[in-house]
């Protein structure tokens, strides 16, 4: 259900840190990917509770799982990116 988690997804742009100039400092191109484990409709009840406990270290308290990029100094990039790194 690819297509469904795709939807599910949700996405946040900030600036990032480290060195970059001002350009760091002006554009936000960290992207930070957020899931809702426990809400989804792409996931049975089964990959639910297998996800659980496999990130469950990775996991917030209310079950959204997050993921950050700012390899690139592109957001879109680091959008596609994050995407990648989720599946």
């Amino acid at each position: 259900e690819k297509e469904i988690i795709l939807t599910e997804l949700q996405f946040k742009a900030m600036r990032s840190s480290g060195p970059g100039g001002q350009h760091a400092n002006k554009v936000s191109s960290k992207v930070e990917l957020t899931y809702d484990v426990n809400g989804s409709k792409g996931l049975t009840t089964k990959e639910k509770s297998r996800l659980q406990l496999k990130l469950k270290s990775k996991l917030s308290n209310t079950g959204l799982f997050l993921l950050q990029c700012d390899d690139s100094r592109s957001q879109h990039k680091n959008k596609e990116l994050v995407i990648k790194r989720f599946f």
